[in-house]
């Protein structure tokens, strides 16, 4: 048995276009990609550091006038925040002491 590009996206804990992104910011083929979104999900603040990649994207479509591309990774960036909330909340009150 192998284990596909799918079942890496999988046990990483992001959706496909969570890592695409990721891919996408780091020039990384997508199975590498899913590694260092799992890697970085068990750091403290690595869920800041995907978000943190998935904006700077975003940014570098809006800035190229792709706005198709920009659309799919603002609803990968909508997902992922709403997925890993409380991280951020943590961060926010740690920076806010």
């Amino acid at each position: 048995m192998n284990i596909t590009r799918e079942d890496c996206i999988a046990l990483c804990g992001l959706e496909e276009d969570e890592v695409a992104a990721i891919a996408e910011h780091e020039h990384l083929p997508d199975v590498a990609a899913a590694a260092l979104a799992q890697y970085l999900l068990t750091q403290p603040g690595g869920a800041i550091r995907i978000r943190d990649m998935i904006t700077d994207d975003l940014r570098a479509a809006l800035k190229r006038h792709d706005r198709s591309h920009a659309r799919e990774l603002f609803m990968a960036l909508r997902h992922f925040v709403s997925e890993h909330r409380e991280e951020f909340m943590a961060e926010k009150a740690r920076r806010s002491r």
